[in-house]
């Protein structure tokens, strides 16, 4: 029988059929090259183009390339969920996108770092080719995330990383529903390190992530990663009493020292404002925890494998 792969590289992909034949060249020629044992595990998360077809005929074609596919599309977060339990790899998994934003020729560089004792090699992006507007908003997000998060959150740091069988087998016992992988990445510990590149831009196609899509990522890390927002509507009830009762000092000290008559629908208007916007913040804040909770509690597996082709776990 054949050995099992030092290194998965794991591919989560969602209509990339512009930027799968360049893909697939080359990650084949960081296999045919490569002095690691390695193979390839393809995730399709219910694209709609011809990246299925695309799929098949790669692992019809080389036996190295394992397609994984999913029933429909369940996001970016669950289909590395999805590729991360089909590893077969004895020593590594290398997580990458299939845009090329994330160079799979970095393998060898990021595979040498485990010989050094880590658990855990992450890239951190020292330039993005990037509109000015992501690459503000992505500034903005990390540096918030580091400082109210309660681990250590890498500043611009993705899923680009290359992590030990270990470190994964700990990944997937996690059965969280709202996932932000490389909080959780950060969160099982182990010997770390980041290693800094500069991202190029997309290859071709378009970015899958859409404001939407990444504003719901950033919420999971905010949400599961800190403890601000429960602290934050405490800080916000005690802001509120302290404001409504210095404003009941002043209107006091108006009526019976200055002897003036309060601003009656003035103050009151103000103070409805205040308190009604005070509540509606502090329920949207619970209502994100118990939606999670809601879904958590569901027990619903986390995604749906349809087929899968050249399924080394089959050998197991």
């Amino acid at each position: 029988m054949a050995s099992k792969p030092q290194v998965n590289l794991v591919i989560p992909l969602f209509n990339e059929e512009q930027v799968y034949p360049e893909l697939v060249k080359r990650l084949t020629d960081v296999l045919d090259k490569t002095s690691l044992e390695a193979s390839v595990i393809m995730i399709d998360d219910g694209s709609t183009d011809q990246t299925a077809t695309l799929m098949r005929e790669t692992s019809g074609s080389d036996p190295r390339f394992t397609s994984v596919f999913l029933s429909r599309n369940f996001g970016h977060q669950l289909a590395l969920t999805a590729g991360l339990s089909r590893v077969n790899a004895s020593e590594a998994v290398f997580i990458l996108d299939g845009d090329l934003q994330d160079p799979p020729e970095l393998l060898e560089e990021f595979y040498s770092y485990l010989g050094k004792g880590y658990d855990v090699v992450y890239a951190v992006r020292k330039k993005r080719k990037e509109n000015i507007f992501n690459r503000l908003a992505y500034k903005c997000f990390y540096m918030v995330m580091k400082k109210i998060s309660y681990l250590d959150m890498p500043l611009d740091s993705g899923d680009f990383s290359l992590i030990s069988r270990r470190a994964v087998d700990h990944l997937n016992e996690m059965t969280e529903e709202s996932r932000f992988l490389r909080g959780m990445r950060a969160w099982i510990g182990y010997k770390q390190i980041g290693i800094t590149y500069e991202r190029p831009g997309r290859h071709s196609g378009e970015s899958k992530y859409t404001f939407k899509r990444l504003l719901g990522l950033a919420f999971n890390g905010l949400f599961n990663f800190s403890e601000l927002p429960v602290r934050f509507i405490t800080r916000l009830g005690l802001l509120t009493f302290i404001v409504s009762f210095i404003y009941l000092l002043v209107t006091l000290f108006k009526r019976f020292v200055l002897n003036e008559v309060p601003e009656g629908f003035t103050a009151t208007l103000i103070t409805i404002i205040l308190f009604g916007s005070v509540q509606l913040i502090s329920i949207g804040i619970l209502g994100e925890y118990i939606l999670r909770i809601f879904f958590q509690a569901k027990g619903r597996p986390l995604f749906i494998v349809k087929e899968v082709l050249n399924d080394d776990n089959e050998n197991k």
